[in-house]
């Protein structure tokens, strides 16, 4: 082999990059660390209340479905799951109706202190929600909104906009304005514009924000803790709860429960994995 043969081969060589099986490492080491107390569950819930005391890390043998069973015969399980979708629905379609038009505003139109009541809107960001829970209940009790959707809904709304409209504003902005342009000359209004095309273009953005409010509405506990007092009222996680309380010595009932519990914002966020991924990244890029 010549001497130019064997320098353009070296250059075809790829070099080595050692942070890239590091990089790898980390990655699977953070999954291992998400998913498997998530499989431990689901497959918990697959074994009785003997197996798990004499084997806790062993896996069903044999598999018991029976324990989700009588979980799903149970009334007050449906009657919860309901509770959870109408207040997760509920809170989701207000944030997203509410923050892009918020958002569109704050994108699309050009007027004094914009900037300053963006910059408000991000550092709601940083404002825990578990500070307010006195004042919000003190405020909930006054307007007579204890135990009921509106008591959950309402707030949860007003704590989510912040990330919305965040995330909805760049994508907003990332819109040409030429396009604008060319929907007025051939007669649109800026509600037309709005609607037929603004919409239509936000789309992975406006799934993003659907499915993070979604699965924080549905994950929600302190709130619906303090709110919700009535038992027909209860969501999931207070479900969790309370069959966790009387339910004691059935460890295997309990994380049966758990985990339809979390199964719904399970599937739900990872359907919308890679449009979640996509409004994120428009966000970041605009």
């Amino acid at each position: 082999m010549s001497a130019t043969e064997v320098l353009s081969a070296s250059k075809r060589r790829r070099p080595v990059h050692w942070s890239s099986p590091l990089t790898y490492a980390l990655a699977l080491a953070i999954a291992a660390v998400s998913i498997v107390p998530v499989l431990y569950v689901v497959l918990g819930g697959f074994r009785d209340t003997a197996q798990l005391n004499a084997d806790p890390a062993g896996l069903p043998d044999p598999w018991v479905p029976s324990t989700y069973g009588r979980v799903l015969s149970q009334g007050r399980f449906w009657a919860q799951a309901l509770n959870s979708a109408v207040i997760a629905l509920g809170t989701t379609l207000c944030v997203i109706a509410l923050g892009v038009c918020a958002a569109f505003v704050l994108a699309r139109y050009t007027f004094r202190g914009r900037e300053v009541l963006y910059t408000f809107f991000t550092l709601g960001l940083l404002f825990p929600a578990g500070a307010a829970i006195l004042p919000l209940y003190l405020m909930l009790r006054d307007m007579d909104l204890i135990n009921s959707y509106y008591a959950v809904i309402l707030p949860q709304v007003a704590f989510q906009l912040p990330v919305t409209i965040v995330i909805l504003r760049p994508f907003l902005l990332a819109i040409p304005t030429e396009l604008e342009d060319a929907a007025y000359i051939d007669g649109s209004s800026r509600l037309g514009f709005f609607w037929r095309i603004l919409l239509p273009l936000s789309g992975p953005a406006l799934v993003t924000v659907g499915v993070l409010a979604f699965v924080t509405s549905w994950n929600a506990f302190l709130l619906p803790l303090l709110v919700l007092n009535d038992a027909n009222l209860h969501t999931l996680p207070l479900g969790v709860q309370n069959f966790s309380t009387q339910y004691t010595s059935d460890t295997a009932g309990i994380l049966a429960f758990t985990s339809l519990a979390m199964l719904p914002a399970l599937l739900f966020f990872t359907l919308a994995e890679r449009r979640i991924v996509g409004g994120l990244q428009g966000a970041v890029k605009g």
